[in-house]
């Protein structure tokens, strides 16, 4: 099920799609090939949306940045962030979720294999966040109005990036490896976010209570 390779390439040609037009609304609800093709594609089109709340999120962000944004403004991004991030997370169990389902019915992974400290959803959320890191750090390195050692300096941070995602990438396949080979073992960790449940969040809660006393 997992190439790193893949799930690299993948999420480097969305970004530039991303960045080139909008997906359709069938595409971000179900993925091109959610309801066919092989267990493959199903698994790449999750990875593809998980990656697109990494996306969105990352543009959602830059709104609330911008000098000219009013109070209000930042206050309604502020809410697409909390809720956009949910999805992300919630996409990266659904990660997880899908490959303990698989591995199962091949009765893996093994109980008694040592448990790695993160998921191979989890690696992979790092790594969509690492493709757009990089994608924008080529955009700077290239800016034809940028300062006088701009480009060079981006370059830099390039180089470091790209040395990061080969070292994770690297890792999710062997931790892919090592399950398959029944000598190591994931779970699927729960975020359990409580700032979005308005029975968990004592702010929502709280003056909830306090509006339907009066």
């Amino acid at each position: 099920m997992i190439s790193a390779s893949e799930i690299v390439e993948l999420q480097d040609r969305r970004v530039r799609e991303w960045h080139a037009a909008e997906p359709d609304a069938h595409e971000l609800a179900f993925g091109p090939v959610e309801r066919s093709g092989s267990a493959q594609e199903r698994w790449l089109a999750a990875v593809a949306r998980q990656h697109r709340a990494n996306f969105e999120l990352w543009h959602i962000e830059d709104e609330a940045r911008r000098p000219e944004a009013t109070d209000a403004e930042i206050a309604g991004v502020k809410r697409r962030i909390d809720s956009t991030n949910q999805r992300r997370n919630d996409l990266a169990e659904e990660l997880d979720r899908i490959l303990l389902e698989w591995l199962g019915e091949r009765d893996l992974p093994r109980p008694a294999a040592p448990l790695n400290s993160e998921s191979p959803g989890l690696i992979i959320d790092r790594l969509s966040i690492l493709a757009l890191k990089i994608y924008h750090t080529c955009e700077e390195a290239q800016r034809g109005d940028a300062p006088a050692g701009h480009a060079e300096r981006n370059r830099g941070r390039l180089a470091i990036l790209r040395e990061q995602r080969d070292d994770l990438a690297a890792c999710l396949e062997a931790l892919w490896r090592d399950t398959l080979a029944g000598t190591r073992r994931f779970k699927l960790y729960r975020q359990l976010k409580m700032y979005n449940d308005p029975a968990l969040n004592p702010v929502i809660y709280r003056k909830t209570a306090a509006a339907q006393s009066r």
